[in-house]
């Protein structure tokens, strides 16, 4: 079996597949909970014996150090993150590679090809938006994660109460908690639209756009471009490259 694992800010993503790459099992740990006793219990029945690879893609070094000790422990095989390796083959990074995130990497490589060109738009704490040539990621943009800036707005006002976002139909709100939505769900909206406009601009190629991440979902039909969901698109990258 192959274990490979997404460790971002919020959720950590553990994916076990066959020899065929096939994925068997999936198991998503709070980031937060993070301990030794709490991944044993999460992955209870796990047969570490069967592992034969282990990669990973993280953003968060100190969980990551965690996490591959853990394994080494259990497994006796030594973990790679994906700046380790060599993916020279796979994608061509033409910034410097030590200033992107490892996921945006696994992205990159799992939208890759040598004929397309495309904008991934990437809904996580951060909201990222990377671009590739074919086979070669030339950079991208990061603006603040949707749910971490309602987060703060909700902890800095405090007439704003706890709210859950979710997708809005109106622009005008009746009330603080529409209002706040509203400005979030068209603001994002205008957001996304305007950056990719952008980047069609800057360099006048036809793009593929690619959405993943959790809230990708709400926001695909009201985007002026047409796009695709692939919520398995950091995944599907590292176990292109294992």
């Amino acid at each position: 079996m192959y274990l490979i694992g997404d460790i971002g800010n919020t959720d950590i993503k553990l994916c076990l597949f066959n020899s065929n790459k096939k994925k068997i099992k999936k198991i998503i740990l709070k980031t937060e909970k993070l301990s030794f006793s709490y991944m044993r219990f999460k992955l209870k029945g796990i047969k570490f014996k069967n592992i034969k690879k282990i990669l990973f893609c993280s953003v968060v070094p100190k969980s990551y150090k965690l996490v591959k000790k853990f394994f080494n422990l259990y497994t006796n095989i030594k973990c790679k993150e994906i700046k380790d390796l060599k993916i020279s083959k796979l994608i061509k990074i033409k910034v410097n590679k030590k200033q992107i995130g490892s996921d945006r990497i696994a992205n990159a490589i799992s939208a890759a090809n040598n004929k397309n060109n495309f904008i991934i738009v990437d809904f996580g704490t951060a909201t990222t938006f990377d671009v590739v040539l074919k086979n070669s990621y030339i950079g991208g943009v990061i603006a603040p994660g949707l749910e971490l800036s309602l987060s703060n707005l909700i902890n800095k006002a405090s007439l704003i109460p706890k709210i859950k976002f979710n997708k809005v139909k109106h622009v005008l709100g009746k009330n603080t908690v529409d209002s706040v939505k509203s400005g979030f769900y068209w603001g994002y909206t205008g957001l996304i639209n305007n950056i990719i406009s952008l980047i069609t601009k800057e360099f006048k190629y036809k793009f593929k756009i690619i959405l993943t991440g959790g809230l990708a979902h709400l926001f695909k039909n009201n985007l002026k471009y047409n796009s695709y969901i692939d919520k398995e698109l950091t995944i599907n990258g590292l176990i292109k490259i294992i």
